[in-house]
């Protein structure tokens, strides 16, 4: 199976790219090959100016099952330089990215929701961390992610004691942003998408860098790091429009 057929890319909407991952004979586990091949679909996503969103999902009724651990030996862990695996856990992406899970996250594909912006989850899914069970460590986001988005307790459990975590719990912690019926997830997360980009690009851009930028900083401090972002944001036609559209009672023409 060649990189193009490991992960298939498609325009399921104007302005959304989905991104599936194909290896569903082993529930979507990742091998080098899929790495650089959703490495590309990401690139596609940040430089392509008519996409606006994009989905990440997985083929077969799972998400993914993390790092294939039969290529493990000998190919390591299927990271691309500089990005983290698959290119997306390290990565610093502009556009929003959803997680549309059915089925298994587990491990390296847990740690992949985790670096998206916002999870649609089946109501038969589940997470998992259980990279302590295989002598490993949670390492591309999980263990430094997960703590901090669900009670710490929770999280330490899930990291120490491989324990999973049904979707109906993680939507409760707040994980999960919409919770669906089975085979319901990619429409809802279709939904999602449109609702995200029918507002300002740039304005959800500058959002998403201000979020990502400030993590952990004090009011004063990332005020400082806010400020240069968001000001310009002011000054724009889009401002403008948005202002001029409220005021007129209509949609806004971005």
């Amino acid at each position: 199976m060649d990189s193009q057929d490991t992960v298939q890319v498609t325009e399921p909407h104007p302005g959304v790219l989905l991104i599936t991952l194909n290896r569903p004979h082993v529930r979507n586990a990742i091998d080098q090959t899929l790495a650089n091949a959703m490495d590309a679909a990401l690139t596609r996503l940040e430089t392509d100016p008519r996409l606006n969103v994009g989905i990440l999902t997985g083929a077969g009724g799972h998400f993914c099952s993390g790092m294939d651990l039969k290529a493990f030996p000998t190919e390591g862990v299927p990271v691309v330089a500089g990005r983290g695996l698959t290119g997306l856990t390290r990565a610093r992406l502009r556009k929003p990215l959803i997680a549309c899970v059915e089925g298994a996250a587990v491990a390296g594909g847990f740690e992949l929701a985790l670096a998206c912006d916002l999870i649609v989850a089946a109501d038969t899914a589940f997470f998992a961390l259980p990279e302590v069970a295989r002598g490993l460590v949670a390492a591309e986001g999980g263990a430094i992610r997960l703590p901090g988005r669900i009670p710490y307790h929770v999280a330490m459990g899930m990291l120490l004691t491989a324990a999973p975590l049904p979707a109906p719990d993680a939507a409760r912690y707040g994980l999960v942003n919409q919770l669906t019926r089975e085979g319901q997830a990619l429409d809802t997360a279709l939904t999602l998408a449109d609702r995200v980009q029918a507002h300002s690009r740039d304005a959800v851009h500058v959002t998403k860098q201000i979020v990502r930028d400030t993590r952990g900083l004090d009011d004063h401090t990332a005020y400082t790091v806010q400020d240069p972002l968001s000001i310009p944001v002011f000054n724009t036609t889009d401002a403008t429009e948005g202002a001029h559209a409220f005021t007129e009672k209509r949609p806004p023409a971005w």
